[in-house]
């Protein structure tokens, strides 16, 4: 699905949440608190992401205003933009992906947390099920262990000889762990060897392949 299309879902989430309960009161000023890597990045998204707002009737300036925190892929930085945003009690975080749910509900378990994309969010148990997500998190999921599996399975159909599969994952991100875990386990059954290669940014991918290569 294209990141437009998460966006414009994304605007409709966020309107049912608090924040649409309280659309007819124009005195005071919401806040929503956009946790992301940068706005090159996310460029087209927060304009569909203000656009979708606007249709809803949430103007920046007049209704809303969006607080956006920008880490550049640095950990660390996360959790300090992220603890900024509950000091700035903003009313709704909006955040991109799984590594960055995790560090918005570490900094918090009563603000409301939207993921635009989330590969496990069961599995890094951030909610409890997709239809009641529970808590204060809810999102868009991709559902990585169960297509990282399919994906497996159609491996072996199109080079049915397969027999060894690398898989390059961070473990830094909550929801590479578990689909890393249900490959796994469905390679047996699948007569496949799955060799895991963990990096940690993306200067690691050189080595990883070499690593890969070697194996």
């Amino acid at each position: 699905m294209l990141r437009r299309d998460f966006i414009t879902r994304l605007g409709a989430a966020a309107a049912a949440l608090p924040l649409a309960a309280r659309a007819q009161e124009t005195r005071k000023l919401y806040r929503v608190g956009f946790l992301g890597d940068s706005p090159a990045v996310f460029a087209d998204a927060i304009e569909a992401f203000r656009r979708e707002l606007r249709d809803l009737g949430w103007s920046e300036g007049r209704n809303i205003a969006i607080e956006y925190r920008w880490a550049e892929g640095r950990l660390e930085r996360m959790h300090e933009l992220a603890e900024e945003l509950v000091r700035l009690k903003v009313d709704i975080i909006v955040v991109p992906s799984s590594i960055y749910t995790e560090v918005a509900k570490r900094a918090t378990s009563t603000i409301p947390i939207i993921f635009m994309s989330h590969a496990g969010p069961i599995e890094s148990g951030h909610v409890d099920s997709l239809s009641r997500p529970g808590g204060n998190i809810t999102g868009l999921s991709v559902m990585l262990p169960e297509t990282s599996v399919k994906t497996m399975e159609l491996l072996k159909e199109a080079v049915p000889a397969l027999s060894l599969v690398a898989v390059i994952w961070d473990p830094a991100t909550p929801s590479h762990g578990p689909g890393l875990k249900a490959v796994k386990a469905a390679g047996p059954a699948l007569g496949l060897r799955i060799q895991s290669v963990p990096v940690h940014s993306a200067t690691e991918y050189d080595s990883g392949f070499t690593t890969i290569v070697g194996e």
